[in-house]
């Protein structure tokens, strides 16, 4: 028989329990609702970053103000029709009347809004892509979240959509007459053309009339109209040549 050597235990180590794991403190009500808040705000923002997304190639549906103003006058006037639809000159009168320096800036005409402060805010700097953000993601309205969230928006859709693309929704979502949406309603409630067939001064009127398409006519313009329908097409003509339309015609 073999001997064991002298002085070794022969029994196997004591394992030692695991200690129970110490459960966290429990939130309080205030760290709770904020982070309920946190994941609300995550959900809202991704469901406006599918929706910017979706719209870069899809024809957004109605919106919430068009929703309003259907339920108001028992129905709308919009039909949408593709860039190639619409009469090239209609793109450009809308940059002259709207926003002139829309192929150089990313969202936001810092220029203008300068010179909107300047002027003590009785001039607007509105460009067409915070329209299009309010237009067809927000509401209508003067309010200090709808800011904040054309202010996160604007830049998102300038990052995601092409310019060509957002004055093609920008042409068929704007509002020409109480309740008629869109160049190509707008070109048959007043002219009885198709938006492709647009002159001219046809374009030019229909961009005179914004943004204050309630109180102005491009059927029956006021002298106010008719002066703005030349100076447009002034601008249409100098962005053209001076290559400010080239990011949405090129």
């Amino acid at each position: 028989m073999t001997e064991k050597p002298a002085g070794k235990s022969t029994r196997a180590p004591r394992k030692r329990k695991p200690k129970p794991a110490e459960s966290a403190p429990p939130l309080s009500r205030g760290r709770l609702a904020l982070r309920w808040a946190l994941r609300g705000l995550g959900a809202v923002a991704g469901v406006y970053g599918l929706l910017v997304v979706l719209f870069s190639f899809l024809p957004p549906p109605i919106n919430l103000y068009q929703m309003g103003e259907a339920w108001r006058l028992g129905g709308i006037e919009k039909d949408w029709v593709s860039w190639e639809e619409i009469a090239p000159v209609m793109g450009r009168s809308a940059v002259a009347a709207e926003d002139a320096n829309f192929c150089n800036h990313w969202g936001f005409d810092m220029a203008a809004i300068r010179a909107a402060i300047d002027e003590g805010g009785g001039r607007g700097a509105s460009t067409i892509s915070q329209q299009v953000a309010k237009n067809v993601f927000l509401w209508h309205g003067r309010s200090w979240l709808r800011k904040a969230a054309e202010a996160v928006l604007t830049p998102t859709v300038e990052l995601l959509w092409s310019k060509q693309r957002i004055l093609e929704v920008y042409l068929n979502v704007v509002e020409f007459d109480d309740g008629v949406f869109g160049v190509q309603a707008a070109a048959q409630h007043y002219f009885g053309v198709d938006a492709k067939d647009l002159t001219a001064v046809q374009a030019a009127r229909l961009a005179a009339v914004l943004p204050d398409p309630k109180e102005r006519s491009a059927s029956n313009p006021s002298s106010f109209v008719r002066k703005r329908t030349r100076a447009i097409m002034a601008g249409a003509d100098t962005i053209a040549a001076d290559g400010r339309s080239a990011c949405f015609e090129g």
